[in-house]
């Protein structure tokens, strides 16, 4: 009988029941979308491509381990970690005897993957260009459709995509940066790849000149097993299996091949979880918020009809029941539509992040029922609860006083919501206080957003106090606008419940923006601060391409400059991940200067490393004390502390000698090259004129620079959150035209009182006004100390970075969709003559 009489409601309120299905209909899309994110970082497959033709590969262990062993009542209990390193783990080519040797194996070929960059106009088609020994040819297989395979060093064959896009043939010069100085080539011959590879350029050489580029004497990169012809390849695998027992090295078939050859794409996959775990939870706890808020509105705005349901011997248990089956019914209504939309906001989302070089294309994006059912689920939960939630007061008082409170508004909050809103605020503080003692991005950005939701959900429970204490400050100000004044300040006294439904979704929508847009500042320009006052250099070498070669810096040495070489890399003390960097110790302190509060650099040597105050504090250390680390391909290192310093915002929490890091990342070319010299930047250049893409550039250009490259990080960032924003938005306009819809009775007498049109419409600006002011001062106030307390934690002072007027956009941009979102429904509302809306049947 209730279901019955919950559909009948749904079908005859289709209007009153909107907003609350717009609102849920947005949370199932964004829960969905996010949940696509976290499925593909989970799930998402990543195909091999150079490996199609080898069934087996062996390759190195990308993962750093810790076990450990917890004795407790007479239990053991042993726990496995690991954690991805950030560089290729090579393996010793030595295995290749031991693998040939194993039942069922027909060939082992060896891998070497390096950097190759091929220094043309038309290369670069968002293809990352490798090298390889024309031996490894086979793993794909490449086969030569043009000309020859090399013989001498100077040698080289080109895959048909580049050949086509650069318009290359035997015979042509090429050349090409590597990890040594660029050389040029005489391409011998064109392979085209029996299956398709869209992911990348591949150039391959001699197996000698090879060896000689991957600079990793007596290793591989990867072998690849070839079995006999009719063997099984799992049989192969476990038998490889079983000849490797002992080593690091890792077995992989099937789709396993692909993070092997992939490592960024495997790398993002862990991003991807991180990013949809984060935006998932943003999105459910600020969903939570919008629902529940827009279910109050509506429990008020039915309010008589509700108390008449009472009077007429309704139980408190019906009401509940029949409040929760209509918002089920709105649910799976809201949700099914919601999910169905996120799937392809999601594939959206995932081709942005490509776009902006977050994931790579190698990751593929993956559909699947696990997301949407997710996304129903929550949604029928949170309908049903935001219900549950809004309908407790009218359920629980007697029948009298539910209708005495359908004509007037309670002058006082339940002491229940008091309560809770009063706990909440204390629960904000506590995590604004936490925030300032949390010195690393990963720990300290959940919790920055955490602290503005928890904040403006005590907001939205103390709303009514708020907007009474708000009209009671704006009274006299508002009383010299005239009549429309003195009704907007009676409104916002009569009716705080309803307004402060609007203050909310305002202040989360500042607060939010405003959190979102000057984190990201604060932290770079507090980085790009530090890099600014420590480079002494007179001149910074930078790299349109992959890096500046070593030979680059042997040339500038050679004319008595002093040349500091500066290779990026992150490296792992335990499990805990820190930014690095190798630098030329030789003169260093005259182009470097990271503010060293202990110790020497003049002690930095490939034994040794200087450490950052944070890293120091997490670990304990100073300088003497020995560090042991894993290097970024895996390699473990213990080393002596050299020094510690304190701009480690600038220049990453560890730093090594050069030649150590060099051996031991991919790309060993420097990010940059610091320079201090007498010569004019046109000398510099005329010295570096054989070395194509190099630029000599003054420190405040090379800063110039940097921030490019961070607003390019920060896009990734802003796309993440936005998609919250833009719910928040849409909850700002839904919950303001559901609450201005609902004056329709209201207007039409103000009218037959002698109201005009105009004095109406002026009378509900002046309140949209007042309740902008109240969310802008209490949005703005929550960033504030959020902010202030996150550039306190990572920066060590609490100033962040404000740009005012982005700052004056948000509120301005908020304050029009609050204006548009009640003028429409206000004007329609206005339209239907005061007559007709006064005498009809509520």
């Amino acid at each position: 009988m209730l279901l019955r009489y919950a559909l009948k409601t749904v079908r005859a309120r289709k209007a009153g029941f909107l907003g609350a299905f717009l609102a849920l209909m947005c949370a199932a899309a964004l829960i969905t979308a996010c949940g696509t994110l976290l499925d593909t970082g989970l799930r998402g497959t990543i195909r091999t491509e150079r490996y199609a033709a080898a069934p087996v590969v062996v390759s190195g262990d990308q993962y750093v381990h810790r076990t450990t062993v917890k004795h407790k009542h007479g239990k053991t209990k042993v726990k496995h970690k690991a954690k991805p390193i950030a560089e290729r783990a090579w393996i010793p080519e030595r295995l290749r005897g031991r693998l040939a040797h194993t039942p069922g194996v027909d060939r082992v070929v060896p891998e070497l993957t390096f950097l190759a960059e091929p220094l043309t106009k038309n290369h670069a088609d968002g293809r990352t260009a490798y090298g390889h020994a024309w031996e490894s040819a086979a793993l794909t297989p490449y086969r030569l459709t043009k000309g020859s395979a090399p013989r001498t060093a100077g040698d080289l064959v080109v895959d048909d995509d580049l050949a086509a896009r650069a318009h290359l043939r035997p015979g042509d010069r090429l050349t090409v940066q590597s990890t040594r100085a660029p050389r040029s080539y005489r391409i011998t011959g064109i392979a085209t790849p029996a299956t398709a590879v869209r992911h990348q350029t591949s150039l391959f050489f001699t197996a000698t000149e090879a060896r000689r580029l991957a600079a990793h004497p007596g290793r591989v990169s990867a072998f690849g097993v070839l079995p006999e012809k009719g063997a099984d390849p799992e049989r192969v695998r476990q038998a490889v299996d079983k000849t490797l027992h002992g080593t690091t090295a890792r077995v992989s078939t099937g789709d396993a091949r692909g993070p092997v050859e992939f490592l960024d794409a495997a790398a993002a996959r862990t991003r991807l979880v991180s990013m949809g775990g984060a935006m998932g939870g943003t999105s459910l706890l600020v969903a939570v918020l919008v629902v529940v808020g827009t279910f109050a509105l509506t429990v008020q705005q039915r309010r008589r009809e509700l108390a008449l349901l009472r009077a007429i011997a309704a139980t408190p248990g019906q009401i509940r029941k029949l409040l929760g089956r209509e918002a089920l019914i709105v649910g799976a209504a809201a949700g099914t539509t919601g999910a169905l939309l996120g799937l392809p906001l999601g594939a959206w989302l995932h081709s942005r992040f490509v776009a902006l070089g977050a994931v790579p294309a190698t990751l593929e994006h993956t559909v699947s029922v696990f997301p949407p059912l997710a996304a129903l689920a929550v949604t029928l939960l949170g309908a049903w609860a935001a219900a549950r939630i809004a309908s407790r007061r009218v359920a629980r008082i007697r029948p009298a006083e539910a209708l005495a409170e359908a004509r007037a508004e309670r002058t006082r909050p339940a002491w229940g919501r008091i309560a809770a809103g009063l706990l909440l605020l204390a629960g904000g503080v506590v995590l604004v206080v936490l925030l300032t003692s949390l010195r690393t991005e990963p720990a300290s950005t959940p919790v920055t957003f955490l602290a503005v939701v928890v904040l403006s959900t005590s907001v939205a429970l103390l709303g009514p106090l708020l907007v009474r204490a708000a009209a009671l400050l704006l009274a006299g100000p508002l009383r010299l606008t005239g009549h429309g004044g003195r009704l907007a300040t009676a409104n916002l006294r009569g009716n705080a419940a309803r307004m402060a439904s609007v203050v909310t979704p305002l202040t989360l929508l500042i607060g939010m923006t405003c959190t979102v847009l000057f984190v990201q500042s604060t932290l770079g320009d507090a980085a790009r601060t530090q890099a600014r006052e420590g480079v002494r250099a007179d001149w910074v070498v930078a790299a349109q391409g992959p890096g500046v070669p070593g030979e680059a810096a042997r040339r500038l040495r050679a004319r008595h400059d002093t040349v500091t070489e500066v290779v990026r890399t992150t490296v792992r003390i335990g499990l805990d991940k820190y930014s690095a960097q190798g630098v030329t110790p030789a003169g260093l302190t005259r182009t470097w200067d990271p503010d060293v509060t202990a110790g020497s650099l003049g002690r930095l040597a490939p034994d040794t490393v200087a450490v950052s105050e944070l890293a120091a504090d997490q670990h304990h250390l100073k300088p003497g004390s020995t560090l042991k680390l894993t290097l970024g391909d895996g390699t473990p290192a213990t080393l002596t502390v050299a020094a510690v310093y304190a701009r480690g915002l600038g220049f990453g929490d560890l730093t090594f000698a050069h030649d150590l890091v060099a051996r031991h990342v991919d790309n060993p070319l420097a990010s940059s090259v610091l320079v201090t010299t007498a010569r004019t930047q046109r000398e510099l250049a005329t010295t570096l004129r054989e070395f194509p893409g190099l630029q000599i550039l003054s420190p405040a250009a090379a800063d110039g620079l940097q921030a490019e490259r961070q607003q390019t990080n920060a896009e990734v960032n802003y796309l993440a959150m936005g998609l919250v924003l833009a719910f928040t938005a849409i909850a700002v306009v839904n919950t303001l035209a559901m609450s201005v819809a609902e004056r329709v009775r209201e207007f039409a007498l103000l009218r037959l009182a002698g109201a005009t049109r105009r004095q109406v419409l002026r009378m509900l600006r002046t309140e949209v006004l007042s309740v902008l002011l109240l969310a802008t001062s209490l949005g703005s106030g929550i960033a504030l100390a959020v902010l202030t307390a996150f550039s306190l934690g990572m920066t060590g002072r609490a100033a962040p970075s404000v740009t005012p007027l982005l700052y004056v956009a948000v509120v301005g941009i908020a304050g029009l969709l609050a204006l548009v979102a009640s003028a429409v429904p206000g004007r329609a509302a206005l339209r239907v003559r005061a007559v007709t809306v006064a005498t009809a049947q509520e």
